[in-house]
């Protein structure tokens, strides 16, 4: 019982001597892997203290991804702090991306806050590449020819078909980058501003002899309103004849004018050979009523004869007419003009 008291100072000791050389190796291994980044932040200019950088590994935030765009932003004369930062990070941004940005906006004079940065970020767009669109306009081709066509073709009121390219000049309009319309949209608007513009022409020759007049009317017509970017100039590259559109019409139009009027005339001949077999049909049912009228004269002449309103002599005297009637008839069927002619 008397030892006891004697061995707890030891003991308390050695439990001190571990306590501390595990908090010494956690400083050490603390040190090794957040030294360099504390030491770099704190030359620069832009200190991050040492329980910030672990608190980040704790959140799985990349440190050195973090430390180093606060760098950036400090030497650019940015003052951005390390939270924002990591809350950007943690919500899926490119955070560098967002602080070249943010430099690149304040090297140029253009009014661009870091919560716009993150949320043209957070929206998907790339907020460097829009940046330097502003500083730098870039010219888009009308039409896209990745897409598989080459040329806007319209058509004047004369008929003729033009092939017209066209260059978009554009600026990126950051204030309007989030929810704005992309480079489509613009090249769809431009493209239907050069077929109204070409098809309210009364003659192509009008538009080849003056091509800034498509330039002119597509840019009167605003068509960068809704979109992310502001159009600095429309020019046409180049300007093609094609097609006469009008005269294919035309002769479409005569082709098909041409079967209708056949069908019509069909139709007619297909009536007039149907009139023409009823009235064959007709003659023929006449001639069947003239030959029951005949059989019914012999009916007649014996019923007179029972009946004594018919003598034997007025019978010869009726044959007789038939017969001289009958002569006639074979008479002018045999004499045709050839024998009227001779005679």
């Amino acid at each position: 019982m008397e030892q006891l008291p004697q061995m707890l100072p030891k003991e308390l000791a050695v439990v001190g001597v571990i306590f501390g050389g595990i908090i010494l190796l956690i400083m050490l291994l603390m040190m090794f892997k957040y030294g360099w980044l504390y030491i770099q932040a704190l030359a620069s200019g832009a200190p991050v203290p040492l329980i910030q950088l672990v608190g980040m590994t704790l959140r799985r935030v990349n440190a050195r991804v973090v430390v180093q765009s606060r760098i950036m932003s400090k030497k650019a004369g940015l003052e951005i702090l390390t939270p924002p930062l990591e809350a950007h990070y943690l919500a899926g941004g490119n955070v560098v991306n967002v602080v070249c940005a943010l430099i690149a906006a304040n090297k140029a004079n253009i009014d661009l806050t870091f919560q716009q940065a993150c949320a043209i970020d957070l929206a998907g767009r790339d907020v460097l590449d829009a940046v330097k669109t502003s500083v730098n306009p870039k010219v888009i081709d009308c039409p896209d020819a990745k897409r598989g066509r080459l040329t806007v073709d319209a058509v004047a009121k004369d008929g003729i078909q033009l092939k017209v390219k066209a260059r978009v000049t554009v600026r990126a309009n950051l204030p309007r980058l989030v929810g704005g319309a992309t480079e489509e949209t613009v090249i769809a608007r431009v493209g239907e501003g050069i077929v109204s513009t070409i098809g309210s022409s009364e003659t192509h020759k009008k538009v080849l002899e003056n091509p800034e007049l498509i330039s002119r009317s597509v840019l009167e017509r605003g068509l960068d309103a809704g979109t992310a970017f502001e159009i600095l100039s429309i020019d046409i590259a180049d300007v093609d004849v094609g097609v006469n559109i009008g005269a294919k019409l035309q002769a479409d139009q005569a082709e098909a004018d041409k079967r209708v009027a056949q069908a019509e005339a069909e139709k007619r001949r297909a009536m007039a050979v149907a009139r023409e077999q009823e009235m064959v049909a007709l003659v023929s049912e006449n001639r069947a009523k003239v030959v029951l009228a005949e059989a019914e004269v012999p009916k007649a002449i014996s019923q007179a004869f029972r009946e004594g309103n018919l003598g034997v002599m007025d019978y010869y005297n009726l044959k007789n007419i038939q017969a001289d009637t009958g002569m006639r008839k074979s008479i002018g069927k045999s004499s045709g003009p050839e024998d009227v002619s001779h005679t």
